[in-house]
């Protein structure tokens, strides 16, 4: 019998190794659409969706999602195309997401927040058919190159006018969107997830409570996979979101309040923003029942923080956009265990592994790996990317290569120490080190370049950046942040520069980030102490 885990190099003839998930018995695949409509029957006046003075019933968001199906079968759209997206959140971004999956196809958001040189790569890797973009956006969108660019304000009221969609069977195995990895050089990877990980992606999130009787704010973008896992389980099984625009403190606040939000999807900094407004404790949160925290590094002050000022269960979780890994942490029920990121999640194999390549077991450190029933079906067009990510073990299954170091205690718990990559986590957002790094090296007066995390209480990291600038250079620090960030995304600029006269490197002349980092670290929590 053939190995669950085999690679199959032309697989869609792409010549992309396509990833087989670990399999779930007594599954009954139901796609998304299909879940919606369900809800619709069983409660069509409930409130779906939330997006300032507008409120959509179920009745409503299914009704909109197969006309607009109907639309983009119309221009042309066939199952198996692709529809990009560079927009905020809307009710007219949700629709147009449903819509797509509703025709067959597969969604593109893309990062509004990305460089539009990073943004024309990922419109040349993943060649939608289509590109809409809100008006904020439109003007960017426009000169990215994709073969038809269209307004997204302008697909409602043209879709209203047309019949709903007949359903349409959707396999398993079929794309369901395409998540990229920002960046500004080399080029952007595409996860690809198909609509068997969404499916057991939203199969899970119902059982922690993200489900037909959730109230649920969404604050973080469409194109952030954290924003979708908690997005579509809440709409797919009739529960109720609210859609944020932009995250505040106080909107979030009123809005829980208001509309007796019961469970919440957040990062850890906008937890930290939120308990450190100083009207939080005047706000009625009694209704809340679960808080899941995910994207990066919970801190144990914060944890303790949240468990005594805020109602509600307080779910840390660990994973990956490509999936692969998920681990989770009750932290209320584990006040012992909040320097870790919990025990594998069910479904879930987690291993350690050495630099050697094979497993550790006797709780040392190591590169975290994982495989699961929810996992990538590889990088678009990127096999080699995708190959580099993955780790096979002796018994011939392939694991996701996290590229974090932690250790698993004599309890079964993962404690999650440095990244062996050099990301910093902003905001919950990704930045990765070397392209900030390249983006410096492009200025002719600077000669080396250090970019590293430091500790924010805005955002939680912030990224420095560090020059050695040439003999004779005059260029002042604050020009050179000016250099950088006009070539970099929103969530990718550097807070500032620091000009030194030289960066420690060890015997092979690596650069260590470590010992450059230590010093703002102990400068924090000196200021904190």
């Amino acid at each position: 019998m053939a190995n669950q885990d085999t690679l199959d190099p032309v697989a869609h003839g792409t010549g992309m190794p396509q990833i087989a998930p670990l399999p779930v018995g007594g599954e009954q695949f139901q796609n998304l659409p299909d879940r919606l409509r369900a809800a619709a029957t069983e409660c069509a006046h409930k409130p779906a969706l939330i997006d300032g003075e507008e409120t959509l019933s179920c009745a409503d968001i299914c009704n909109l999602m197969d006309r607009t199906a109907t639309y983009l079968r119309d221009k042309g759209l066939q199952p198996g195309d692709r529809v990009a997206s560079l927009a905020g959140n809307s009710a007219d971004h949700v629709v147009l997401y449903l819509g797509v999956l509703a025709a067959g196809a597969c969604m593109v958001p893309l990062p509004v927040t990305a460089h539009p040189t990073a943004l024309a790569e990922m419109i040349r890797n993943c060649s939608p058919k289509f590109l809409f973009a809100d008006d904020a956006n439109l003007d960017i969108a426009e000169k990215l190159g994709a073969p038809q660019t269209l307004r997204l304000a302008s697909v409602r009221p043209k879709a209203q006018q047309l019949p709903p969609i007949e359903p349409l069977g959707t396999a398993p195995t079929e794309l369901f969107d395409i998540n990229y990895s920002s960046g500004t050089t080399g080029t952007p990877k595409g996860i690809q997830h198909d609509c068997r990980f969404r499916d057991r992606q939203m199969t899970r999130m119902q059982k922690m409570g993200f489900g037909s009787g959730a109230v649920s704010v969404v604050s973080t973008p469409l194109y952030s996979n954290t924003t979708l896992a908690g997005l579509l389980p809440v709409l797919a099984y009739g529960g109720t979101v609210i859609l944020m625009r932009k995250f505040s403190e106080q909107t979030f606040l009123e809005l829980a309040e208001r509309h007796r939000v019961s469970h919440i999807l957040l990062v850890p900094v906008q937890y930290q923003r939120l308990l450190a407004d100083p009207e939080f404790d005047c706000f009625d949160l009694s209704a809340f029942q679960v808080k899941l925290s995910t994207s990066a590094p919970l801190p144990e002050p914060l944890v303790r923080d949240l468990l005594k000022r805020w109602p509600g269960r307080l779910i840390n979780l660990y994973g990956m956009t490509e999936g692969g890994l998920a681990t989770i942490l009750d932290c209320g029920a584990h006040p012992g265990k909040l320097h870790t990121v919990g025990k594998a999640s069910e479904g879930t194999d987690l291993r350690i592994i050495g630099e050697d390549g094979r497993e550790i077991t006797d709780g040392r450190v190591g590169e975290i790996v994982g495989r699961s029933n929810t996992i990538m079906t590889g990088y678009r067009d990127a096999p080699e990317k995708t190959r580099e990510a993955l780790w096979q073990s002796p018994d011939g299954g392939y694991f996701m290569r996290t590229g974090d170091l932690g250790r698993l205690d004599d309890d079964g718990f993962l404690v999650l120490l440095d990244r062996r990559k050099d990301m910093i986590i902003s905001g919950g957002f990704n930045i990765y080190a070397a392209d900030l790094e390249q983006v410096l090296l492009t200025h002719p007066d600077v000669a080396e370049a250090a970019v590293i995390a430091i500790p924010s209480a805005r955002w939680g990291e912030t990224p420095l950046g560090l020059v050695v600038l040439k003999k004779g250079a005059t260029v002042s620090t604050d020009a050179l942040l000016a250099h950088a960030n006009a070539q970099l995304g929103k969530t990718q600029r550097l807070s500032a520069i620091e000009a030194r006269d030289q960066l420690p490197r060890n015997a092979i002349g690596k650069i260590l980030k470590r010992e450059l980092r230590e010093a703002y670290q102990n400068a924090a929590r000196a200021a904190g102490s």
